[in-house]
Parts: structure tokens; sequence; C-alpha cells
């Protein structure tokens, strides 16, 4: 199992709406050269949570102490565009965030999401502001996102369904990357195998014998 299971993920969320954070927000690249994967989430969104002088953004949400510990990430259009740094995937991890909510992101940050148990939903800027109502009620305003049933519910019956790819949902809740998915058909790949190099033995090298 490369990742632990994602299967619910609930609690509160920061309502990060800003369009176009690209990857060297999420985390700078000289982070990622010096500082293990375990601590990369104190420096998240470091451009965004301090100012110029180093010093903490005290109105920022980002540095909302009742958000700390927030699990779901809202945030708008093309989330995590920008380079193809994996870890700006990790550095969400070690936030404790399990869950992005966008209304789209970058093609490669998403890929990089499913190949590390971090589940992106795309929903529309209209249900994401709905989302984003919750999140600024206060501590006791919680979502609860059921990856089986594709549902985001939260108070006063809130309920949204969201699509995901149903190989992509299915490797989430199982807890493994494509490599691993790949290896449940090994069996039949070698049989395919077989049966090419029976059919067609004038494609396949012959194995020198050894030495001696």
């Amino acid at each position: 199992m490369a990742f632990p299971p994602v299967t619910v993920v609930s609690g509160r969320a920061i309502p990060l709406l800003a369009d176009n954070i690209d990857t060297d927000v999420i985390i700078r690249i000289e982070r990622l050269t010096d500082v293990p994967r375990a601590d990369l989430g104190r420096h998240v969104f470091e451009a965004l949570r301090y100012d110029g002088n180093g010093k903490a953004v005290d109105d920022h949400v980002l540095n909302d102490p009742h958000l700390a510990n927030a699990p779901i990430l809202l945030a708008g259009r093309n989330f995590g565009c920008g380079s193809s740094r994996e870890g700006a995937v990790w550095a969400l991890q070690a936030r404790g965030i399990r869950a992005v909510i966008a209304e789209s992101f970058g093609s490669i940050f998403v890929a990089n999401c499913f190949q590390n148990g971090l589940l992106p939903i795309a929903l529309e800027r209209a249900e994401i502001a709905s989302l984003s109502d919750v999140a600024q009620r206060g501590p006791e305003a919680s979502l609860e996102i059921e990856l089986a049933a594709q549902r985001i519910n939260g108070p006063d019956g809130l309920d949204i369904a969201f699509d995901i790819n149903p190989l992509r949902r299915q490797c989430l809740l199982d807890g493994i990357t494509d490599v691993e998915l790949t290896a449940r058909f090994s069996d039949q790949i070698a049989s395919v195998k077989a049966q090419d190099r029976s059919a067609r033995p004038w494609l396949y090298r012959a194995t020198a014998a050894p030495d001696g």
C-alpha cells in the first residue's frame, strides 16, 4: 500500500479562494532541497502567510489558529498550475490537508495528487462559494467528504455531488498508485506476453546461452 486509503475526509475547511495559485506559491523550490518531507508543512504558502519582512500576516486565513488542523482546502481556478513539482502535494499533506476542492487544477498537479493520496475535487464556483460560507461560520461548522458516495455534506442539509474518474477513485479508496494497480494484473500481462511471443517469435530477441 503506497498511502493510507482515502475514504472519508471530515473537518474544517480553509477558504483560500484565489485563482492561479501555482506550485511555487504552495512551496518554494529551495525548501525541497533542505527541508525533510515531513517538515514541509510549516513552509506551505509562506509567500502568502508572511510579509516582506518575514512577519506573519495576522489576518490571513492561512494563519487563523482555528484552521491550523483543517484537512480541507478550498481554492479557485487553476490551482496547482506552474511547475510539475510533486513536493507541492507533499507540502499540503505535511500541513494536514487531505482534500483540495477547486474550480479547476493544473493537470500535472492533479496527477501528483492521485499518486500520493491527496483527494482533488473540481466543483463549480457557486458550489465552492457555498462551502466557503460554511467554512467561515466558526469552529462548529465542518464538512464531510465521502469518496465512495462522491458526496460532500455539511450543516443545514448541505449535500453536493462531485465527479471523479472511477479508476482514480478506486485507487484512492485502496491506497494504491498506478504502479501497484498495474502489478495487480501481472498474471494477465504475463499471459498476453507469452501468447504474443508464441504467435510472433521473430519480434523477441533470443536470449543468449550463458558461457560455459
